[in-house]
């Protein structure tokens, strides 16, 4: 039985587009070359992150992060970075009775202007706010603390096998791993990721049937 569904935010709620276009741009190097990076780091089974360091060797995240949103080039998001299926699924998860959650890799601002759109959720919280990230054990301690349920009845959701599937897994709680965005569809038939993950979906509509009782 599933009580709570918790469910990563990038490339699984929402794509990342935007996000590197947005990198690239500030950065000064063509969309396409850091896609392309990204794409490299994916299949090395690296942290995202590292494409921007393949750019500019010894970058230091945090200020240019700074540095962008005092340039007025900070973060956006909105109903577009949605995917299709992220409010009729999240609604029919609710409908279920299942506790809905939305806990990813994300800054503060990131989680405001995820709150902003009212997604039909119980709570949605960015990493930046708790001040621990995936793959840390201690987010998926927090993750239980908020599920409202053990972790044998909670699920988790996410693309990224070494950010979600992984550790998920490790804490105890059922996992759903979504073939979506560079890391979903590269490791998506993985025999790792496959034993990991308790799930393995191509939507978020595939849900709601799984937390049927």
């Amino acid at each position: 039985m599933i009580r709570t569904v918790v469910l990563d935010i990038g490339e699984t709620l929402t794509r990342d587009d935007r996000y590197w276009a947005a990198w690239a741009d500030w950065l000064g190097v063509p969309r396409h070359t850091l896609s392309a990076l990204v794409g490299a780091v994916v299949v090395d089974g690296r942290d995202n992150a590292d494409a921007i360091r393949l750019v500019r060797p010894g970058v230091d995240l945090t200020r240019e992060y700074t540095a962008r949103e005092a340039a007025g080039m900070g973060e956006q998001l909105d109903e577009t970075d949605l995917y299709d299926d992220v409010r009729p699924s999240l609604t029919a998860l609710r409908a279920t009775g299942v506790r809905v959650v939305v806990a990813g890799n994300q800054s503060p601002r990131a989680g405001e202007l995820l709150r902003a759109l009212d997604l039909p959720a119980d709570l949605v919280v960015a990493s930046g706010e708790w001040g621990v990230a995936k793959p840390d054990r201690a987010f998926f301690e927090r993750v239980l603390d908020v599920s409202d349920a053990p972790a044998t009845e909670t699920l988790y959701v996410g693309d990224h096998p070494q950010n979600d599937t992984f550790p998920a897994a490790a804490a105890g709680l059922r996992t759903a791993h979504i073939r979506r965005g560079p890391w979903g569809h590269w490791w998506a038939d993985d025999p790792h990721v496959r034993a990991a993950a308790t799930w393995s979906i191509d939507s978020l509509s595939e849900l709601p049937d799984i937390v049927k009782p």
